[in-house]
């Protein structure tokens, strides 16, 4: 078979795929507004002449944008490295605390972001800008731009309306939102951006002023979207994990005549003469029923909408659990409205509840306020779970 010059070329280009892409695609700063230039390369503290062309802006962004997005942890130092591997559940290697470039290296094996996923990230700040913010910040943005909100101002509410309403509120002002001014914390005061930056461990600028403040909280905060999204990503799967604990133990607990009874309540069709491995194993199967929706849909609604409502049904057999998973969500910063009630579980429930309840409010008390360290208490109440499931039986 014999190919033209013009067939091999689509092929070349059918190879590149995504290369091809961004190459016609361009960097998401090329759309920027000269201002919007202007204030990411102050934000980093990177020099620029002024008066400066807007291509010679453009240069200077594109020169420095993976050192401080793509790869912004190459000049990090110990102390800022070790924060972001705790935060992602992991511990530095023996030896290597203070070791920076070996810290790098482990970084960079949990890193997500990418020259790709940054472009897409900032051609749409108002999808994640918002994360970490507090519902009262979230309702005085609301309140100052005359967003409506509906009732009653749940989280999701909240964050559906201010991020589609994020752009009319900018054109009101005349203000940009690609990398958007300090118009975005007019309602913030200094010391909510102090708060806000000595919660996630980043260092407040000094001398500080409030430009200063405002900048190292919007040069922070697609770093905190990231962390957060890692925290609840690390909590959500020790949720799991306890869940499973829990539900095993329960059922182990059980006897034939308790699973034979919860599964003829449940519609779960339950053969004669079944041993009790087979009716260990069918009630695994159906073990969504034990313990209401899985945790990990559980989770992402919690993460996604933010809301206060929860299954009540997990109350009906692991009320300890149900209890867990409220403080999970509390420490990522969500309001619950949720309170396991032990009376209407089971005996052996109950036992569990009370365990795993105390479990969980001795690692609430230790744990900081910020999302960062929900996974060291996520992963301490789950094992706790564990070993208390495993003296049970």
């Amino acid at each position: 078979m014999k190919f033209s010059v013009a067939s091999t070329l689509v092929v070349a280009l059918a190879a590149q795929g995504v290369a091809a892409s961004s190459w016609f695609g361009g960097a998401v700063y090329d759309k920027w507004h000269q201002t919007e230039l202007e204030r990411w390369l102050s934000d980093y503290n990177i020099p620029y002449a002024k008066p400066s062309e807007r291509k010679d802006l453009q240069d200077s962004v594109k020169k420095n944008w993976n050192d401080n997005i793509v790869n912004p942890y190459n000049s990090w130092d110990s102390e800022t490295l070790t924060k972001y591997l705790t935060s992602k559940g992991q511990q530095a290697k023996k030896g290597t605390e203070k070791n920076t470039k070996s810290l790098i290296e482990q970084v960079k094996q949990s890193w997500s972001e990418t020259e790709d996923s940054a472009n897409s990230a900032y051609g749409s700040v108002r999808d994640w800008i918002f994360d970490s913010w507090t519902d009262s910040q979230l309702k005085a943005f609301a309140d100052k731009h005359g967003i409506p909100v509906p009732q009653p101002r749940e989280r999701d509410s909240l964050l559906k309306s201010v991020r589609e309403n994020y752009q009319s509120a900018a054109n009101k002002i005349s203000e940009t939102t690609a990398y958007p001014g300090d118009w975005l914390y007019a309602s913030w005061s200094d010391s909510d951006l102090k708060a806000w930056l000595d919660e996630r461990g980043y260092p407040a600028p000094q001398p500080s002023s409030r430009d200063k403040l405002v900048a190292s909280v919007r040069r922070n905060s697609r770093l905190a979207s990231l962390n957060m999204h890692g925290a609840y990503t690390a909590a959500s799967s020790s949720a799991a994990a306890a869940q499973q604990s829990l539900s095993d133990a329960l059922l182990n607990s059980w006897s034939d005549s308790q699973i034979k009874e919860w599964a003829d309540k449940n519609g779960i069709k339950v053969p004669q003469g079944s041993k009790r491995n087979e009716l260990l194993a069918l009630a695994r199967k159906h073990r969504a029923r034990l313990t209401g929706d899985n945790v990990s849909g559980s989770a992402t609604s919690a993460y996604g909408a933010a809301t206060s409502k929860a299954n009540n049904q997990y109350a009906q057999a692991t009320a300890g659990f149900a209890y867990y998973t409220d403080l999970v969500w509390a420490q990522l910063g969500f309001q619950t409205g949720y309170v396991a009630s032990a009376s209407s579980a089971s005996v052996s429930g109950s036992s569990y509840a009370s365990s795993v309840s105390k479990s969980a409010s001795s690692a609430a008390s230790r744990a900081s306020k910020s999302g960062q360290k929900v996974y060291d208490a996520a992963t301490e109440s789950a094992r706790k779970a564990s070993d208390y499931a495993k003296e049970e039986l």
